[in-house]
């Protein structure tokens, strides 16, 4: 099970091991997290070279897991478990040391807690978005939507279909089918540069929406096609996708509103006061 955690506000990859029962954190995405280092790849070619002339017990202990990378594509990735974690910050000078290993013992407890109770992960989710600024009605959205995600890509891994590219391309023509355009167009519309910035936390409540349908749409199909492999499950995104887009054009029809939007998230979270002092 693969995650992303939060760190004053910035993202730590994470797989969780079901057998192992433990987190496994982006070595990388640490070092960065520390350091602030504006080439963390380099720092950590340094650091790997200074363990493993020194012997480090924890140089050996580096696993390599498959992680999303900045470009979406599942690559190989060094990671480490929280023991392992803890040893290589000792080797890393950072104010921020004590205060990460207070976290990583805190990620490690939550997910126990949320293995055992799904709704504390919920309410997790809820707390971090409302840290953010975001709107109760925003949050229910969201999270509604994270679920319907995740139904769609249980549904694609049962029936054959590769995680990392297979499901981006899959995702990309629901998008396609559904607003009119890819993610990686969708970002630019809104004027997200940062490969970081996740898309649907800067959608509007409307956006949410349609995403949830087209996706909700793509998993009913294919289950009712019983759709195996890429290329079945590829026809089932589009028709699926073109269940939401048909809902959209209609609604935008009706309203005479366009749905896909430029607003981002600062615009999404502004109040109605601010909005009217500017």
């Amino acid at each position: 099970m693969s995650s992303i955690k939060l760190f004053e506000e910035k993202k730590v990859r994470s797989v969780y091991n079901e057998q192992e029962e433990k987190w496994y954190f982006s070595v990388i995405d640490v070092i960065q997290v520390l350091t602030d280092s504006t080439v963390p790849k380099r720092y950590w070619s340094d650091l790997k070279k200074k363990l493993s002339k020194e012997g480090s017990q924890a140089y050996d202990k580096i696993v390599h897991l498959k992680m999303t990378a900045e470009d979406g594509k599942n690559r190989v990735t060094d990671t480490a478990d929280t023991e392992t974690m803890l040893r290589l910050i000792q080797s890393i000078p950072s104010p921020k040391a004590e205060p990460f290993k207070q976290w990583l013992a805190q990620v490690g407890a939550e997910r126990i807690a949320e293995i055992e109770n799904p709704e504390l992960a919920q309410a997790r989710i809820r707390e971090t978005y409302k840290a953010k600024g975001y709107s109760d009605e925003w949050i229910e959205k969201r999270i509604r939507g994270i679920l319907v995600r995740d139904e769609l890509t249980n549904e694609w891994k049962q029936r054959g279909v590769k995680e990392g590219k297979e499901y981006a391309i899959l995702t990309a023509e629901i998008s396609k089918a559904t607003f009119g355009i890819i993610p990686s167009e969708y970002k630019k519309l809104k004027g997200l540069t940062k490969v970081t910035e996740n898309l649907r936390d800067h959608m509007t409540d409307l956006e949410l929406i349609f995403t949830m349908l087209g996706e909700a749409s793509t998993t009913e199909i294919a289950k009712n096609r019983n759709a195996k492999g890429f290329v079945e499950n590829h026809k089932a995104a589009k028709a699926g996708g073109n269940v939401a887009g048909n809902a959209r054009k209609e609604l935008e029809k009706k309203s005479g509103k366009k749905i896909v939007s430029k607003e981002n998230f600062k615009q999404l979270t502004e109040s109605p006061k601010k909005k009217k002092l500017e």
